[in-house]
């Protein structure tokens, strides 16, 4: 075969190629997209979606664990650590004893008294964490804002005097 016997043109062929290749363009955008808004709509570049993804999830799962008066769940979420019972040494800075104070419903640290219902309404990249912000009971106003570490996937509070702002 030489250059100048070149086979014919197959239009089928070229059809279905491009076919193809529009829809796997198409897939991709959708599941771009659907990616954004999974992850809340974040205004962020996309590397970092994931961060706000995991974080309100695991801010959503800790505090149905509180609500549902799961202590010692709530606190393998915190630490990231189902097992922590086996080695308390490593959870030493922030002591489940300490923990029960701070998350108990009858604790008289507890400013929100029984948590029985939350709302995630915003998660914003702060320093190398996401700040997640959560309307505690339904409260409108003094949002519970915790701090998420997507490189080790623990929870903690957020440190004094950041919170996020929820508008007016």
């Amino acid at each position: 075969m030489t250059l100048l016997d070149a086979p014919k043109f197959d239009a089928a062929r070229d059809q279905r190629q491009r076919f193809l290749l529009i829809g796997a363009s198409g897939l991709l955008l959708v599941l771009f997209v659907a990616w954004w808004f999974v992850a809340g709509r974040p205004v962020d570049w996309p590397w970092n979606w994931n961060g706000y993804l995991f974080g309100r999830s695991t801010a959503n799962k800790f505090l149905t664990a509180i609500e549902n008066n799961d202590l010692a769940g709530a606190y393998g979420i915190w630490v990231h650590d189902k097992d922590w019972q086996q080695h308390p040494d490593k959870t030493a800075a922030y002591p489940f004893s300490r923990f029960q104070g701070d998350w108990s419903s009858s604790s008289p640290d507890n400013e929100y008294g029984p948590i029985k219902s939350h709302q995630i309404v915003e998660a914003a990249r702060y320093g190398n964490g996401v700040l997640v912000a959560i309307l505690i009971n339904g409260r409108k106003s003094k949002a519970l804002n915790l701090d998420y570490d997507p490189h080790n996937h623990t929870l903690d509070f957020a440190p004094p005097g950041v919170e996020l702002y929820l508008g007016p």
